[in-house]
């Protein structure tokens, strides 16, 4: 990138600022002379200021000009160089949508099917590592958990905390569910993903719809499906603390299965990817590799570039400036002062004298 100005309508105190400073000097310089007239005559004035150095006081005045100078040019942030997109440095927003109904006690999937997703989940914002993340929590309603962050220890203890018990309202609304987690992604620039973690169960047959509503949004969703097509009974612990099967109202045990071909369809509908969760979160690790992919391809095309500031070297150059001018006095050095006293036939002549 070619050298530039970021803050160009400073460059003005680059120009004006050392122009009137010495505009400024001039005036101080002629005011000195005038009072100074009216103290002595000139033969007594030039005996009175022969220690004075007007080299000095010129450089110093330099010093100064070009200090302001440097300012101006340190306000107006000069920048040449590249760097790369501020969103491409943070990463991309991913909210997960995390299904904590009761279907997810199912234990098909050790220890059950929450805990492992919640563990696979945990592992896979570790591993990233950047970008921001969220949390919704579902089953009959849905529930923004974390709202979009990076500080990574405030989205694991929201996490942690999920149970069966955090939306109180029982079923499984997979429509609104995705809903919520497009609303919680901010309407900004970088791309939106959503990673679904259920077993598909959708009781309210909303998902695919929506699903279909956020992919003209530029919504990307990531479906990964816990438990086994075989499925699980679920167990829960009653009011008594004792385990029992979830029973329906005809009394039979429920059987909690894995809808696959639901979850695949609604990662279809918003160009996304469908995953089994595995044993081991294998399905999350994939997601990320997947995400990574598609950050990756995004960016292919030409984002805009910014320009490095480099306003540090003119202040740096300026502050410099001002500790010379501190530290370059006015008057001459004592050897030349007492030569030229001694030229003159000055009182300066016994008093040396004497001290020798």
């Amino acid at each position: 990138m070619n050298p530039h100005f970021a803050e160009p309508r400073w460059l003005w105190l680059a120009v004006l600022g050392p122009l009137l400073l010495m505009l400024v000097h001039r005036y101080s310089a002629w005011a000195r002379r005038r009072q100074l007239a009216q103290l002595a005559a000139p033969h007594f004035l030039r005996e009175l200021l022969h220690s004075h150095s007007p080299l000095r006081r010129a450089l110093k005045q330099a010093l100064l000009v070009l200090a302001v100078a440097g300012i101006g040019l340190a306000l107006a942030r000069p920048q040449w160089g590249e760097q790369a997109n501020a969103g491409q440095l943070f990463g991309q927003d991913v909210v997960f949508v995390l299904d904590c109904s009761r279907s997810m006690l199912a234990s098909d999937v050790r220890p059950s099917r929450l805990q492992r997703a919640k563990l696979a989940i945990l592992d896979f914002v570790q591993r990233r590592g950047r970008g921001r993340v969220g949390l919704v929590a579902f089953a009959g309603q849905s529930f923004l958990q974390c709202p979009l962050t990076y500080d990574y220890g405030a989205f694991q203890e929201a996490l942690a905390i999920i149970d069966d018990k955090t939306i109180p309202i029982p079923g499984t609304d997979l429509g609104q569910a995705l809903d919520e987690g497009y609303h919680a992604l901010q309407k900004t620039e970088r791309q939106k993903l959503l990673v679904a973690v259920t077993d598909g169960e959708d009781l309210e047959k909303g998902g695919v719809k929506t699903a279909e509503k956020l992919a003209k949004e530029g919504v990307v969703a990531f479906t990964v499906g816990v438990g086994t097509p075989a499925g699980a009974e679920i167990e829960l612990v009653n009011e008594q603390g004792k385990t029992e099967l979830l029973r329906d109202a005809n009394g039979e045990v429920v059987r909690s299965r894995l809808d696959e071909p639901t979850l695949r369809a609604i990662a279809q509908a918003t160009h996304g990817a469908y995953y089994p969760l595995g044993p081991l979160g294998e399905g999350l690790a994939k997601v990320r590799i997947a995400a990574e992919s598609l950050n990756q391809s995004a960016g292919a095309a030409p984002g805009p570039k910014f320009g490095v500031d480099r306003f540090h070297l003119p202040l740096a150059a300026a502050l410099g400036l001002l500790v010379m001018e501190s530290l370059v006095g006015t008057r001459r050095r004592r050897g030349l002062t007492t030569a030229k006293s001694s030229a003159l036939g000055s009182p300066a002549e016994p008093r040396q004298s004497l001290a020798l």
